[in-house]
């Protein structure tokens, strides 16, 4: 039971998302019986603004994230790109989802060389990138992060 519940812990955690590295032919999913078909990858950033500071982290998003992932779209690095915004239930949850779709695992693989030229590009050197994130950190916290493979159930 507690080796069931570790396990469980590192994949949910993303720890374990080194497993799917190599996505199981359809053929392979058929014969361990495995009731769901394997889909796209998502990284799930969890955000908590500040008190009355929601539309001041969207507007800056807007301008910096958004065509980030536009450009990572357009050169199929990304298949799509999700902003979830709802209440927090206490205030240790997120209220904003930042959701990023990506082909299969393989996509990680060399991931920051095809997107640190976008980055540069979009939002400026390394320095520019860093001062910016620090002043998000007046109106943000970061809650987490998860990766996790989208299912179809058979």
């Amino acid at each position: 039971m507690k080796t069931k519940l570790i396990l469980s812990i590192v994949f949910v955690s993303g720890i374990g998302a080194g497993a799917f590295a190599q996505s199981p032919s359809p053929s392979a999913a058929k014969s361990t019986g495995a009731p769901y078909n394997d889909g796209p990858i998502w990284t799930l950033t969890m955000i908590k603004t500040k008190t009355g500071l929601d539309d001041d982290y969207l507007r800056q998003i807007t301008n910096t994230v958004k065509p980030v992932y536009a450009e990572e779209k357009k050169q199929n690095i990304i298949l799509d790109y999700k902003i979830l915004m709802g209440d927090s239930h206490n205030r240790d949850e997120a209220n904003i989802i930042i959701m990023v779709e990506y082909p299969n695992m393989a996509a990680f693989d060399g991931l920051r060389a095809k997107t640190d030229p976008i980055f540069e590009k979009i939002m400026g050197s390394e320095d520019q990138r860093r001062d910016m994130a620090v002043k998000r950190l007046d109106i943000r916290e970061i809650l987490g992060t998860r990766t996790m493979r989208e299912i179809t159930l058979k």
